[in-house]
């Protein structure tokens, strides 16, 4: 499936920046991972990005604003949510703002491939 796509990142938990990355990695992709929506900004990655998986909640900018600010500058890149104190109110919203998926912390496997195959459709 992954056809060595670049997935970034971006949690401010080090363990997620450690474990996803691995997982992602043997599902056969690129990965980047990144401690802030403003490190993964600064970066040189988001062109190459071809989806995101981001914390809805970190220090400095917020997952939502990350998106925001992506869509503002033009660049319609795939957003799957990740949380560990979410609600299940918020997932329909962050769907209405074009996210792909919001997972809650721990998901399965399963839900992060369902995810990653809505991100990348089969043309």
């Amino acid at each position: 499936m992954g056809d060595q796509l670049l997935i970034s990142v971006v949690d401010d938990d080090e363990s997620v920046r450690e474990s996803l990355p691995d997982l992602l990695r043997e599902f056969g992709f690129m990965v980047a991972a990144f401690s802030s929506a403003e490190a993964f900004l600064a970066s040189g990655q988001v062109d190459a990005t071809r989806c995101l998986i981001v914390d809805i909640a970190m220090p400095g900018m917020r997952g939502p604003e990350l998106q925001q600010e992506l869509q503002r500058s033009g660049r319609d890149i795939p957003v799957i949510f990740i949380t560990a104190h979410g609600d299940a109110g918020d997932r329909p919203q962050l769907m209405r703002h074009g996210a792909v998926d919001c997972l809650f912390k721990p998901f399965s496997e399963a839900a992060l491939l369902r995810a990653l195959s809505a991100a990348f459709p089969v043309a």
